[in-house]
């Protein structure tokens, strides 16, 4: 089964031709980071138009490079939630468009099944199994007894950890996308200020971040005000210390109550080199799966594999009238 696969959630373009749930024959991606940068945000409408003068180009590309015909593609899929919904539906209708010219199936896919089929990329899925899935709009604990089957045990109850990671780096003026910034400093600082660490119910799934954020944000203003030297390296290490030691901890703590076999961790905050680290370093007697740090961010080769096993388990299509929407639960996908 060959898929032609395209992610378009974000400031991502991406495209991609996916064999048997498994093989990946392309996956081309454009990214819109330095075009943003200058905005410290990705701007709604601006991604949607650098998507339109894309996507296009993007798909011939995935076609090419893996060396197929179009005759050859079983089935077109797409993102369909959650996202910018200017940016989705860019890439829905062209989707639609390819489907519809060559007399095809489209199937919509949730954009967060994608990230967690990352991990089946280069590895391979052990159920029952804990996914904690960490970007810029998404904190959550999921629980898969089997492929195509999700519980959200866990979530945030405000910021999500990449948006607290983004607003810490623009505290400290580090740019846009603030993630890699903050991870790289980390590493080049110690862990010499006091933040809070915010386990909420050391029993329960939730997170918060909030707080944290709040405690960078005073610790920054109160030391300009005192014109005291602020060690933005400490700061960072200490602020990565508190998060992961958080998502850590929870992780661990739902793979020992659901007693599963394997973690995965998945999204783009999956690329964090801290938080790689301490979930290696606490994980033993379970199998860990992390993603290249290629394929944690966007990118349409996940969602091409999720869409595989998503066909395997409900053997049906999307019809024509597929649409975008801005937010859709995991589990009631």
């Amino acid at each position: 089964m060959i898929i032609l696969a395209i992610e378009t959630s974000c400031d991502e373009t991406s495209a991609a031709v996916v064999k048997d749930g498994k093989e990946i024959l392309s996956n081309v991606v454009v990214s819109q980071m330095d075009i943003h940068k200058e905005f410290g945000g990705v701007v709604p409408e601006v991604a949607s138009r650098h998507h339109v003068t894309s996507i296009t180009k993007v798909i011939d590309s995935a076609i090419e490079q893996a060396s197929i015909n179009t005759k050859d593609i079983d089935f077109v899929a797409v993102t369909k939630s959650p996202g910018l919904i200017g940016a989705l539906l860019v890439g829905i209708n062209a989707a639609k468009a390819f489907a519809l010219a060559n007399k095809i199936p489209i199937l919509g896919v949730h954009h967060i099944k994608g990230h967690i089929y990352a991990n089946q990329i280069e590895n391979e899925m052990k159920f029952p199994l804990v996914s904690l899935v960490v970007s810029g709009g998404h904190t959550e604990l999921i629980y898969m007894e089997k492929h195509n089957s999700f519980k959200q045990i866990g979530s945030t109850l405000d910021d999500a950890v990449g948006e607290a990671y983004d607003k810490v780096a623009r505290v400290l003026g580090l740019g846009y996308p603030g993630g890699p910034i903050v991870d790289k400093l980390a590493h080049q600082g110690d862990i010499t200020y006091d933040l809070p660490k915010p386990y909420l119910n050391k029993d329960e799934f939730e997170f918060s971040f909030s707080g944290l954020k709040s405690a960078v944000i005073n610790l920054i203003h109160n030391a300009r005000q005192r014109n005291e030297e602020i060690r933005v390296n400490d700061v960072c290490a200490s602020f990565q210390d508190s998060v992961t030691d958080v998502l850590v901890y929870k992780t661990i703590k739902a793979a020992n109550k659901f007693n599963v076999k394997q973690i995965i961790v998945a999204g783009g905050v999956a690329a964090n080199k801290g938080l790689r680290s301490k979930m290696k370093e606490n994980s033993s007697g379970f199998d860990l799966a992390i993603p290249s740090i290629k394929y944690c961010t966007d990118n349409a080769a996940m969602i091409g594999i999720a869409a595989y096993y998503q066909y395997q388990d409900l053997n049906n299509y999307d019809k024509m009238d597929l649409n975008g929407k801005p937010y859709t639960e995991l589990d009631k996908y």
